[in-house]
């Protein structure tokens, strides 16, 4: 009889221990609160909490900036457009100067991120379209689907009209691809030096300079190249080892300097250019006409060069 009772008693909470195992083994849902962590360098960013972190620390963003870094992070190595980027910041209502808070919130991301629109290593000008996120992301939570699908189209070959470096990176000011900083600023630091061995070597044979502009321009036509010689050496010595100096020290605001200074550096290279022909005798007028014609050149790619290491502030956008 008690086993009957028992038995009966199995019966009446079999379903009631089914339903509570059932109950038990369901999965957990996972908790939304994880996040979207995006890697790039020494930075970590979470997408969900608006927190930037460098080696750790937490770096303080204001929310426009940190809108415009995810939307750059959504779609690393592709063209943001300024335009899509007006249109998550800034309802169709709003009324705000879009160029200049745009401007604003970008040059706030570099300033976090410690980068530079002249030779950038995270956010890059397109230029009159948009920015672009060079650098290397690495991504947690999200479906790998979407990054080869990326990376797919990005592998894409190009179709046959369409033009090679369409996406390069254009100089806003000069309309040419963006070099590498360290080229433009070693061609102008090689410049500088070469304008300082022709003062020196000047100076040390003044002498022998004379003797040349003496046999085709005797009396005071030798006395007023050589005095021009040694005038415009002494001034340039100073002024090539401070431009020396300055991009040596990558001083941040030579283009601003050099603009001031180019006037009397163009007058002093034309002066020097004529230079090569009171070695027309050694080397003949045809090498002299030649090497004139590049020196005459020579301090407009100076100032070409400075542009492009060193653009003005309000380009550095």
């Amino acid at each position: 009889m008690a086993a009957r009772k028992v038995s009966c008693a199995g019966r009446f909470f079999a379903p009631f221990a089914v339903i509570n195992y059932r109950v038990v083994a369901m999965p957990m849902p996972e908790a939304s609160s994880a996040g979207r962590i995006v890697r790039f360098g020494v930075f970590e960013v979470d997408l969900v909490s608006g927190e930037l972190r460098k080696n750790g620390s937490l770096i303080r963003l204001q929310e426009q900036p940190f809108q415009v870094l995810t939307m750059l992070l959504e779609r690393p190595g592709e063209v943001v457009t300024r335009e899509d980027l007006r249109t998550k910041l800034w309802p169709a209502d709003t009324f705000v100067d879009f160029d200049h808070s745009l401007n604003t919130a970008v040059n706030k991301l570099r300033e976090a991120l410690g980068d530079a629109a002249s030779n950038p290593r995270f956010v890059q000008t397109v230029a009159r379209r948009g920015y672009r996120f060079i650098a290397p992301v690495v991504e947690n939570g999200v479906s790998p689907a979407a990054a080869a699908a990326t990376h797919a189209a990005g592998a894409l070959p190009a179709k046959s009209g369409d033009t090679a470096g369409s996406d390069v990176a254009l100089h806003p000011d000069l309309e040419v691809p963006v070099p590498r900083r360290g080229l433009t600023r070693g061609l102008f630091l090689l410049i500088q030096v070469m304008y300082l061995v022709f003062y020196l070597v000047a100076l040390f044979r003044w002498q022998e300079v004379h003797q040349i502009a003496d046999s085709f321009l005797p009396g005071w036509g030798a006395v007023a190249i050589v005095t021009a010689v040694l005038v415009t050496a002494g001034i340039g010595i100073p002024l090539r080892c401070y431009l020396i100096s300055a991009v040596a020290f990558d001083h941040r605001r030579l283009g601003e300097k050099f603009r001031w200074l180019f006037p009397a550096i163009l007058a002093m290279d034309q002066l020097w250019a004529v230079a090569p022909f009171l070695l027309a005798q050694s080397i003949g007028f045809g090498a002299a006409f030649a090497a004139t014609a590049a020196l005459l050149y020579l301090p407009f790619s100076e100032r070409t060069l400075v542009r492009m290491a060193y653009p003005d502030k309000a380009l550095n956008r």
